[in-house]
């Protein structure tokens, strides 16, 4: 294999398929809480809030780690960084099998969470080191893809192999998954070059400064997080009570089925969505307005969950996973509009505002749901509604922000010149 000029069946199976079964896994361990739920409810006790804390505690330091993650990458490449933190998540999931106790459990989800920290920061290292720029943005599309298709895995199929193990048992697997996952980033996965970027690690720090006191990345940040708040926080957990609450469907895998339709709408979206960002580009429309557009639709969709959550809940939930899928293309023109060798720092600075705001939100979100009295169902209706209301008009605030600032990308491209 020559490094100047890789082949395709290189790319695919030792860039790719590598880094995309790491976010396939990624997602599997953020969307589980929302189907074993009613076991953890039973088992330990816990409540709407302690829920949200738990499933948010995923993203406490994944959210913290960003900044030094984002300088690892760049210094010492995506192969070694996602190989260590690979090993972390199959401790953290062993963990999880262990625990009996709702602080147990948050140390756990902590680990995995920490463990899952690059999982598509790594790989938009690995994109921008390994394919042209103007096809990151498909690349990365086909990457998160492989994350649908883990919000998949994480529905039925997980519902269906608590009917062979308990839920304990599932998180030993997952943890096996994760070892065998690390073992063949570390093997299989080639360098790119010279892995370490020049400078002290103060200067390399001093990047990521630049990088989140830039006007253009607050321009597209605070819709962007907003955004992933709704959209995250529903796939991985709110999306599973609020079809038994507000839904009214108690089967647990009646659910699982529409949590599985959802996911794989998602993935679709996902695949597609570079592929619509191109062609929206051929009629004209850059991927910031074509990011943009979506981005009204999608706000739109929560309000119709907000306050028409019975009128055709399924095509709702069913718009949501696809166009919740569309805005990961802000990512890929985030990374444009700074030099490549800050492309870590620019991915890993972007995630470090969603997640920090991921973790608050979801836990919030159980705590506004846990304001109302239970129901003999579940939680009540009521606080889905002011919760995802509020998600809502966030939303709007973003949106009225994206149009109003002015402010241009450091490193200008044509593409952007028509948003």
């Amino acid at each position: 294999m020559t490094t100047n000029s890789p082949t395709f069946a290189t790319l695919l199976l030792r860039i790719f398929l590598p880094f995309a079964l790491a976010y396939f896994l990624s997602y599997i361990f953020r969307g589980v809480n929302a189907v074993i739920f009613p076991y953890l409810e039973r088992d330990v006790g816990i409540t709407a809030g302690e829920l949200g804390l738990l499933t948010s505690a995923f993203f406490l330091f994944f959210a913290g780690c960003q900044p030094i993650l984002g300088v690892m990458l760049d210094r010492y490449g995506p192969r070694r960084v996602q190989t260590v933190l690979l090993a972390t998540a199959a401790i953290g999931s062993a963990m999880f099998g262990l625990s009996t106790s709702l602080p147990e459990l948050i140390v756990a989800r902590v680990l995995i969470g920490l463990g899952f920290a690059g999982g598509l920061m790594a790989a938009i290292k690995a994109i921008t080191l390994w394919y042209p720029p103007e096809r990151w943005g498909l690349i990365t599309g086909f990457h998160m893809m492989a994350g649908g298709l883990g919000s998949m895995a994480a529905t039925l199929p997980v519902q269906w192999s608590l009917s062979i193990m308990n839920w304990q048992g599932l998180f030993f697997w997952l943890a096996g998954l994760c070892l065998v996952t690390s073992a063949i980033l570390f093997t299989v996965v080639p360098e790119r070059g010279k892995p370490a970027t020049p400078g002290t690690l103060q200067e390399q720090f001093r990047i990521t400064g630049i990088v989140l006191t830039d006007g253009f990345f607050w321009r597209i940040q605070p819709l962007l997080t907003f955004q992933q708040v709704a959209f995250i926080a529903s796939i991985t957990l709110w999306i599973g009570p609020w079809l038994r609450d507000v839904g009214g469907i108690a089967d647990t895998e009646a659910r699982a089925d529409i949590q599985l339709y959802t996911t794989a709408v998602m993935t679709a979206g996902f695949a597609f969505s570079g592929v619509l960002a191109g062609a929206f580009r051929r009629i004209g429309i850059s991927d910031f307005a074509s990011a943009n557009l979506v981005s009204v639709l999608f706000a739109l969709v929560c309000a119709w969950l907000a306050f028409l959550p019975t009128f055709e809940p399924v095509v709702a939930w069913l718009l949501f996973g696809f166009l919740g899928a569309y805005p990961i293309q802000y990512m890929p023109l985030l990374a444009r509009s700074f030099p490549p060798e800050y492309a870590g720092r620019v991915s890993t600075s972007c995630n470090l505002v969603v997640f920090t705001v991921i973790f608050a939100g979801q836990w919030a979100i159980g705590r506004v749901v846990d304001l109302w009295p239970r129901t003999a169902a579940g939680y009540s209706p009521d606080g889905y509604t002011w919760s995802y209301g509020a998600l809502f008009i966030l939303q709007v605030a973003g949106l009225a922000w994206i149009f109003l600032s002015r402010a241009q990308p450091l490193a200008r491209k044509p593409l952007l010149a028509a948003g």
